[in-house]
């Protein structure tokens, strides 16, 4: 069973200021609206993942606006949200158990960022037996500065984890690719 997971799509990942800069994917919110389009009208199940913060100065944590699903990514009545508040979806939450219970086998995971909560749960996922896909144009990253002070721009640092994910922990495809995935296996 396929199984639908946006992870992190929440409104304090706009606060620019804060994450460092410009965002790669400037396309991300609307082949976000078309994935989840996708799965709802194929019948897919989905599972969205929300970070709940224990950082007392983020806009993730719970209680401020920023915690809250950007408007593309609202869960609609019915479908589960699984909170956490570590990088992977896996830890402490008991989505291994919850999606073996349901049969699943293969996962669709997108959302923020994609050198933090999405690479980490990503990886999780290929070891953990799914069969996992990372829809490379519904993820996004920010920009990083490293140990020496070297600042890499967002598509740079998209790229570079894309690369280090495809085929060892995960198969990289585009929004149309993951939106025929969802249609064949509905």
């Amino acid at each position: 069973m396929l199984v639908i997971m946006p992870v992190d799509i929440q409104q304090g990942l706009d606060e620019w200021p804060y994450w460092g800069g410009d965002r790669s994917t400037p396309d991300f919110e609307s082949n976000v609206a078309t994935l989840l389009a996708a799965a709802r009208d194929a019948g897919q199940k989905l599972i969205h993942v929300k970070h709940n913060s224990t950082n007392p100065d983020s806009p993730l944590r719970p209680g401020q606006p920023g915690n809250d699903f950007k408007p593309e990514a609202r869960p609609r009545d019915g479908e589960p949200v699984i909170g956490k508040s570590v990088n992977s979806a896996f830890i402490g939450t008991g989505l291994e158990s919850r999606l073996k219970e349901m049969g699943a086998d293969r996962l669709i995971i997108f959302g923020l960022t994609t050198q933090h909560c999405v690479s980490t749960t990503v990886r999780m996922a290929g070891n953990l037996g799914f069969e996992t896909f990372l829809v490379s144009d519904a993820t996004a990253a920010f920009p990083i500065r490293d140990a020496n002070g070297h600042v890499m721009d967002a598509e740079t640092v998209h790229r570079v984890h894309l690369a280090s994910i495809d085929g060892e922990f995960a198969t990289v495809i585009s929004t149309q690719e993951a939106v025929s995935l969802i249609r064949s296996a509905g």
